[in-house]
């Protein structure tokens, strides 16, 4: 099997939510010939808003190249919504749990069945306050190095502005544009003879991220920070922060002597004897 068939899922998906988004947004996508034609890749993709989902879900869905979500695994029991996410063949994130792992062995199950899979590496939505890529886990790589499966780069851009991130309320007016800009595969060879170490998958992590980066500084036409926000450097940096304004402040210490000379004022000058010639004084 080189590549999943769209199937009626799929397809029952697409007639719901693709008018709605194109009253919704623009449409500014790019780089759809970096999607592999067949077998097995993966997409390594930003997350700024809880409509991206479905906004990029279109633009692959339109390659022909259907993409499977890592998605939190309450999803999956949750009626009609529980239904799709099966029928779609999306992979469910079991957190915290004995089932951890089985989110990636299922993702280099289908990556070996030529299907594609498609990662937020960074885990939930961006942090960054300017909606720059976070830094990133280390699951995509790991699927990646195992494989050795193409790695493509997506960043996208728009939707955010149509739905912030954490936002309640979407703000409909004007009209948003979806950019979405797929680049070449990452080259990830290096690391495909060395041990699959922890300082391994974060390096390899964060050469996908960067090429992830780039083509968003492409979209926006700025250049994103020079080290990528941390939320979990950021916590510590926070509780650092939180222990030192907790702290009392140490009291002012003044000794007894310190208090005399405050309080007792300094004796007059005695005058000095005039002394004459002889040694007798006046």
């Amino acid at each position: 099997m080189s590549r999943r068939r769209i199937g009626f899922w799929y397809r029952f998906a697409a007639v719901i939510c693709k008018p709605p988004l194109a009253v919704l947004i623009k449409r500014d996508w790019r780089g759809m010939e970096h999607i592999p034609a067949d077998g097995g890749f993966i997409t390594a993709v930003n997350h700024n808003s809880h409509v991206d989902p479905f906004a990029y879900a279109h633009y692959q869905y339109n390659t022909g190249r259907v993409p499977r979500f890592l998605a939190k695994s309450g999803l999956f029991k949750k009626g009609f919504v529980g239904a799709a996410m099966r029928g779609t063949g999306q992979i469910p994130v079991y957190r915290e749990s004995t089932d951890a792992l089985s989110a990636f062995r299922a993702a280099i199950e289908a990556v070996e069945k030529g299907e594609c899979v498609a990662f937020y590496p960074e885990g939930t939505l961006t942090r960054d306050p300017d909606g720059w890529p976070m830094a990133a886990k280390t699951g995509a790589a790991r699927v990646a190095l195992q494989t050795k499966c193409p790695v493509v780069p997506v960043a996208q851009w728009g939707v955010n502005e149509l739905l912030p991130p954490y936002a309640k309320k979407p703000h409909l007016f004007p009209r948003k544009t979806h950019h979405v800009l797929a680049g070449p595969p990452v080259d990830l060879s290096r690391f495909y003879d060395r041990e699959m170490t922890a300082d391994v998958l974060r390096e390899a992590t964060e050469v996908i991220m960067a090429a992830v980066t780039r083509q968003l500084e492409e979209i926006r036409g700025e250049k994103a920070p020079a080290v990528p926000y941390d939320p979990r450097r950021e916590r510590i940096e926070q509780r650092r922060r939180t222990r030192a304004q907790s702290a009392p402040a140490a009291p002012a210490v003044q000794s007894a002597d310190t208090k005399v000379q405050d309080t007792v004022p300094a004796p007059a000058a005695e005058a000095t004897p005039t002394v004459t010639e002889g040694g007798s004084g006046k």
